[in-house]
């Protein structure tokens, strides 16, 4: 969806160089609508192919991290894991040291609150500002400019950068560094725990003689109604579950919820039932299929056909 005239006036009058690593599903449009606005945007990715399209955007492909981000007013961060972003951001060959002092650190992946904390640490050592701001909203959320994104850091530098990150979505500040990581479990829990609930209801109405499309449709507006109830809802009934976000993804957030809860000496039965159900689902190959795949790993359990 483009902005109209009057939206790229506003997000001109500040444009700035980004620098942006990572062009998978949620990063290649986020890329893209930065372009779009304006921005002078320099992109890297590990498979260079997947930069190609975003060239006819106006994003600069970029050999390496350490092109894409010189010189970069802001660098946004969207790997697939803690692990990759670590890899890439710190030690003596990482990003972070080649940043230049007063630019600011934009880690858009989900990652772990303790290993954003640190990622915040080292930014600082290095006269970088840093947030963590992991996002909501899928690939249509990423294309459409409406991603909910949960922002951890400083509020002043989150002020600054407030009118980039709107051009990707619906920035909240939730706190200090690693703020947005927990807000981003939160998040998943809700997510994880609901795409179970969903599932589970269609089957619990197929098996009992309704038609599980209608009661779908019964249900929305009321107060079962959600997004996941729509959009994940119509994937459970078409089996259309080409990855928006793949469930292998959808697990390593669960799992890392379940390190933060033991963290923190709290028992949560339910996110911990659908972490377990999650990795099933995995364990049974169904990995890189759409996280509303999940009913076919209840399927299983109930001995119901899958296809």
């Amino acid at each position: 969806m483009q902005d109209s005239p009057v939206e790229k006036d506003r997000h001109l009058e500040d444009v700035q160089t980004v620098g942006f690593l990572g062009t998978g599903i949620m990063g290649a449009p986020m890329a893209a609508r930065l372009a779009d606005v304006g921005h002078r945007v320099r992109a890297w990715n590990r498979t260079p192919d997947k930069l190609a399209p975003l060239q006819a955007a106006g994003v600069v492909a970029a050999p390496s991290p350490e092109a894409a981000v010189h010189d970069a007013d802001v660098v946004i961060v969207m790997l697939s894991a803690g692990p990759v972003c670590d890899e890439i951001l710190l030690g003596e060959t990482g990003i972070i040291a080649a940043m230049r002092p007063g630019s600011c650190l934009i880690v858009m992946s989900s990652i772990p609150v303790e290993t954003a904390k640190g990622q915040a640490d080292a930014a600082g050592l290095h006269g970088v500002d840093y947030l963590d701001a992991p996002v909501s909203g899928g690939e249509r959320g990423a294309i459409e400019g409406t991603l909910a994104i949960m922002v951890g850091g400083e509020a002043s530098v989150f002020e600054c950068h407030r009118p980039l990150l709107a051009t990707l979505g619906r920035p909240t500040h939730v706190g200090p560094a690693g703020s947005g990581q927990l807000a981003k479990l939160a998040n998943q829990m809700i997510v994880a725990n609901t795409i179970a609930t969903v599932a589970e209801a269609l089957l619990l109405v197929e098996r009992g003689g309704a038609d599980p499309a209608q009661v779908r449709q019964a249900l929305m507006g009321g107060f079962a109604d959600s997004t996941i109830l729509e959009v994940h809802g119509q994937r459970m009934l078409e089996e259309s579950f080409l990855p928006g976000g793949a469930a292998k993804w959808q697990h390593k957030d669960t799992q890392t919820a379940m390190a933060q809860m033991a963290r923190l000496s709290l028992d949560l039965p339910m996110s911990r039932q659908a972490d377990a159900l999650f990795g099933d689902m995995l364990a049974n190959g169904d990995g890189e299929l759409d996280h509303s795949a999940l009913i076919r790993e209840l399927r299983r359990r109930n001995g119901m056909p899958v296809d």
